[in-house]
């Protein structure tokens, strides 16, 4: 990045539906960025993605890391080849955005983080985006000013209206609980301990063998408890919510209804939201602004790239849906068993 060019040049691996969103909140939504590089294992879905913005098409993702008219890396492929890019782009400096997961295990992703640490600059972060809604962030502050008193329990919903057939107990948890993974270290401000799973009746829509809904419950150091009803396949809507109850009083935030309209003959509702994109659009486009800027800065100075969750809490997330996914496969009580956190890792919770 030349001191006469103030953008931002950036590279969108995996233009899938998250991929693609990233490339216009780059292209349209976002100030001191653009799109320079696009990849992608479909030659066709690439070039419908970057010809439009005058992007190039660079095949091979490693190649379009090490790319000179590339300063910064957003990751939206598939999660079996994040170690590899995310690693890439330590080695070559550059600041990354990489979608979850870190990596598909905590060992690996650990890994990352030492790898991050021994090079004295904070590049990766990890796009847990919820951290930047205006709900969950007005929620984390008002646990950490105490308004409430001591968080006792966090009780969150997780549904979605549909998802493809290869989406089984073990891949909910991975792709779906990974946010409330994150979400609960977010708000409560500490790790995750253990991890137990109910698997109860399940759906007519879902596969044979497949339980969903599920309940998850995680434990958090201080003794709290944070319950997840992860529900995949309800046929309705998008639905998060999140609610804590703490010493002094409890807050609830996704009630999400929209207008609500009355009408003749005693009908009332409001409009549910059809998707995760719809629901965190603010957040994703204000996690794009961020870590554009916090990756400006670290291509400028030299220093720090990342306004946002870490490496850490990619390992942390990983660690803790391993233990989520052995809890449903033993049907018991699975510990965390994270690292030590090094003091070179940063606070938990506060990176957003």
């Amino acid at each position: 990045m030349s001191s006469q060019d103030t953008e931002l040049k950036v590279a969108v691996l995996g233009v899938g539906k998250m991929g693609s969103f990233h490339v216009e909140s780059l292209s349209r939504r976002t100030r001191g960025a653009r799109v320079t590089v696009v990849s992608d294992f479909s030659d066709e879905q690439a070039h419908r993605v970057a010809d439009p913005i005058g992007a190039r098409v660079v095949a091979d993702p490693l190649a379009a890391i090490a790319a000179d008219d590339v300063d910064a890396v957003v990751i939206a492929s598939p999660g079996t080849a994040h170690e590899e890019q995310v690693l890439a782009c330590l080695e070559a400096g550059k600041p990354v955005l990489c979608e979850k997961p870190l990596t598909t295990e905590a060992a690996t992703a650990a890994a990352v983080h030492r790898r991050e640490t021994e090079l004295g600059r904070r590049l990766i972060q990890v796009g847990f985006m919820r951290r930047f809604d205006h709900e969950y962030a007005a929620l984390q502050q008002m646990i950490a000013g105490d308004e409430l008193g001591a968080p006792l329990m966090l009780h969150c919903t997780h549904r979605n209206p549909a998802v493809p057939e290869f989406f089984d107990s073990e891949f909910m948890i991975r792709d779906s609980v990974v946010h409330e993974a994150d979400s609960a270290r977010f708000l409560l401000g500490e790790e995750i301990t253990a991890v137990s799973v109910v698997r109860g009746r399940p759906t007519g829509s879902a596969p044979a063998g497949v339980s969903d809904p599920m309940l998850v419950l995680f434990e958090a150091e201080s003794g709290a408890l944070v319950t997840i009803e992860i529900f995949v396949r309800t046929g309705i809507a998008y639905e998060v919510r999140t609610e804590v109850v703490a010493e002094r009083g409890s807050a609830l935030i996704g009630l999400d209804q929209n207008v609500v309209t009355k009408r003749v003959g005693g009908t009332w509702g409001g409009t549910s939201t059809p998707d995760f994109v719809a629901r965190f659009g603010q957040a994703y486009d204000d996690q794009m602004q961020r870590w554009v800027a916090a990756a400006t800065r670290g291509v400028t100075t030299g220093g720090d790239a990342v306004d946002g969750p870490g490496s850490w809490d990619g390992y942390a997330a990983a660690a803790i849906c391993e233990a989520g996914v052995a809890a449903v496969i033993k049907g018991e009580r699975v510990e965390t068993g994270m690292e030590a956190r090094s003091e070179a890792s940063g606070a938990t919770g506060d990176e957003s």
